[in-house]
């Protein structure tokens, strides 16, 4: 079997990947903090050092580069300053900017978190989640079909952050070419889109999403009551997998015949920031990579795992994450 998990990894480094949806700039702010401030009852934190780090749906790509694939974006940012720096760090990250549009009309979203030591304080957005209008939602839906000609794709991931750039005619229009050209397709979706993604071949809401998005409540640790839900929701997204991420009790996964539950590792949790990003990201190279269902849920689950060790959003790494996987998969029937 860990051959057989080496040669499924090194698959990865031979796909294409679309990753389309909202990109925007975690910038990041590290100080300490010693006092209280006199003018209210709020921490003050000495500002050591700034940075900014691809974020969303560019995190998603970081994912898919980390793990030996070739990730090409699109979406469309603002033209404006944030817009300029998110071009510079795809620069800095050799990544194409080839499926990244620019509007006047839009911002550039940045999402900044204040941290001391490893206590994450405050986030603060700098945003608009307005939808893309009927020009922009054209040129949008025109580039996207446009790349899937232009590169062999073997997944395409909707990174959807409800910031605008995914819209129904969006989803409706690239799953449909998708479906035509047999490249699978896969879901991080957020509220407002959530059961306009019609066809898609995996859906990956979090244990919150789902009970939201069905407008019903399943008892945590009920597994039978979420898979009654996660049927439901296959069945009305004519959908080919469901997988739907549990925090600390692990990954679920239906295809309909059969499900399964993965449980967490035990970690030591710094940071749940961007583990989604990389849950589906992995997911999307396993689904391409011919990996089965239950092996997709365990591999995304050991790699959400594994960024959630470090401090702010990171990509996973391959390297540690194959390790990983090669001892889990030493006893996988002993896990499931």
């Amino acid at each position: 079997m860990e051959q057989q998990i080496q040669q499924l990894f090194s698959k990865f480094d031979q796909l294409h990947i679309l990753i389309v949806g909202d990109v925007m700039i975690d910038a990041y702010m590290w100080g300490k903090v010693d006092r209280i401030s006199p003018e209210a009852p709020v921490p003050v934190i000495s500002v050591s050092h700034r940075e900014n780090r691809l974020g969303g749906a560019a995190n998603v790509a970081l994912n898919i580069q980390s793990l030996g694939a070739a990730p090409v974006m699109c979406a469309m940012i603002g033209d404006d300053a944030k817009g300029k720096v998110f071009q510079n760090l795809l620069v800095k990250r050799q990544m194409t900017g080839v499926g990244i549009l620019t509007s006047a009309h839009r911002k550039t979203t940045v999402k900044t978190r204040v941290i001391s030591g490893n206590q994450h304080l405050l986030r603060i957005d700098d945003e608009s989640s307005k939808p893309l209008d009927t020009e922009l939602e054209q040129q949008f839906i025109d580039h996207t079909l446009n790349l899937m000609d232009q590169f062999p794709f073997a997944a395409i991931i909707f990174e959807d952050y409800d910031k605008g750039n995914i819209t129904p005619r969006v989803i409706e229009q690239v799953v449909a070419k998708a479906n035509r050209l047999n490249i699978p397709t896969l879901v991080d979706p957020k509220k407002r889109n959530f059961m306009f993604y019609q066809g898609v071949t995996l859906f990956k809401p979090n244990f919150k999403e789902i009970c939201e998005g069905l407008k019903t409540d399943i008892p945590k640790g009920d597994f039978a009551a979420l898979h009654q839900a996660a049927e439901k929701l296959r069945s009305q997204l004519r959908a080919g997998l469901i997988m739907v991420t549990l925090s600390e009790m692990g990954v679920y996964i239906t295809s309909g015949e059969s499900y399964f539950r993965v449980p967490a590792e035990i970690r030591d949790i710094a940071d749940v920031s961007g583990a989604g990003d990389t849950v589906i990201s992995v997911a999307a190279c396993c689904l391409a990579s011919g990996f089965e269902p239950r092996d997709i849920a365990a591999i995304s689950n050991l790699a959400g795992g594994l960024v959630c060790e470090k401090v702010g959003v990171v990509p996973v790494d391959k390297t540690q994450l194959l390790a990983e996987a090669e001892v889990f998969f030493k006893n996988r029937e002993k896990r499931y």
